[in-house]
């Protein structure tokens, strides 16, 4: 291994013990392989701080050296606050050359065969439902797997409705059909859905040619409801390219989650007409509804949207960033004072003079106190006294 990518995964490696402290190992009895399966279990560093808090799963095939880098990333991302915290599972498959059985397939069917049907019942009828009964989890499920198993996780997108939310595959060595099979089940989603394919320039034809056909008629699909994106990694081999693919994967995923940046600013919601406060309260309905990430509105990004407003003139919109900031913090003073702020901004002290008193009998949050209401109230009613 290149010192360089010893480095990054070392740095990976580092960051992934300090946020998954609880990471532990479990044994399921498998009515299904017959057989003990071992499995490794990061749970967020806040799990137990937060009894009932939810926490979306990630289901790793190869979990035994996909756990480290994929704990390491999330870890990373968290940390700025781009990345929710989740519980990871990392399924055991190398010990004795499991993957290979796990995986087997019919090779005139292209369906899981024999011991991969049984493996494939294994997860859907056992390990999910055994992690979902033992830990908090959120309704939003996303699988990863490398090559053979890559390939694998894309059965589960076969059912009528996929077990998983979300499916990372790295490099799949697609089974047979595969390439026609999940473009068309793309057409055929009526709920939103993840999709993350990559590829290196040094994988062999026999792999990179059938990933090309799954792009192309993918992209043909053109199903709105399928978030998807393809990676082609030029300088990278088979196994090199995991290390880019993994972030790339999880930030197309979580997209909404991150905070408004730049180029969320300027590309989505600074060429909107109106709408601003309808933006942001749906930005967070998704990170919710689709996501199973339970979070209020971020203060950073609310001021973002005030400040767009203000901007844009659009006054009558801090009636709605009032309802989120309630919604939001119903016990801090920022919903009051956004009332306050649209009465002052359309010419009517007295009654913005009510809203920040109000306001001033409430928690400070941000950069909003009790100093700055009594300021406002002042001001509002010298103004107030000049109109008369």
């Amino acid at each position: 291994m290149p010192q360089i990518m010893k480095k990054a995964y070392l740095l990976f490696i580092l960051v992934s013990i300090s946020s998954f402290a609880q990471k532990k190992f479990d044994n399921i009895q498998s009515e299904k392989l017959g057989e003990e399966r071992r499995i490794t279990i990061g749970l967020p560093a806040s799990y137990e701080a937060n009894p009932e808090k939810k926490y979306p799963v990630l289901y790793l095939l190869d979990g035994d050296y996909l756990f480290d880098p994929f704990s390491g990333a999330i870890s990373y991302g968290n940390y700025w606050g781009d990345l929710p915290e989740m519980i990871i599972i990392g399924v055991h498959q190398n010990k004795n050359d499991e993957r290979e059985d796990d995986t087997t397939i019919d090779q005139n069917t292209g369906l899981p065969f024999e011991k991969g049907a049984e493996f494939y019942e294994f997860i859907g009828a056992e390990l999910v439902p055994y992690i979902e009964k033992k830990y908090r989890t959120a309704p939003f499920r996303i699988i990863a797997g490398h090559d053979i198993t890559a390939s694998f996780i894309n059965f589960y997108l076969y059912k009528e409705q996929p077990l998983f939310n979300a499916y990372i595959s790295f490099s799949p060595e697609l089974a047979n059909k595969m390439e026609i099979r999940v473009p068309e089940k793309f057409a055929k989603v009526t709920e939103p859905l993840f999709y993350y394919l990559s590829v290196a320039d040094g994988d062999n034809k026999k792999i990179k040619e059938p990933i090309e056909k799954l792009d192309s008629n993918i992209k043909i699909a053109n199903n709105p409801l399928v978030n998807y994106k393809y990676d082609l990694f030029k300088g990278t081999t088979h196994y090199t390219q995991v290390l880019h693919a993994i972030p790339s994967a999880l930030y197309q995923i979580f997209e909404v989650y991150r905070p408004i940046n730049s180029a969320e600013y300027n590309e989505k919601i600074a060429v909107l007409e109106s709408g601003y406060a309808d933006y942001l309260e749906n930005k967070y309905n998704v990170m919710s509804k689709v996501l199973g990430v339970q979070i209020p509105v971020r203060i950073s990004d609310f001021k973002i949207i005030e400040t767009l407003i203000l901007k844009k003139n659009a006054y009558d919109e801090l009636g709605k960033m009032a309802e989120i900031g309630n919604v939001n913090y119903p016990k801090a003073m920022l919903g009051e004072y956004e009332l306050g702020l649209m009465y002052e901004k359309m010419g009517d002290p007295k009654h913005a003079s009510k809203k920040y008193q109000n306001a001033s009998q409430m928690e400070p949050i941000g950069d909003l106190n009790k100093d700055l209401m009594y300021e406002k109230i002042d001001e509002m009613n010298t103004l107030a006294k000049k109109t008369k």
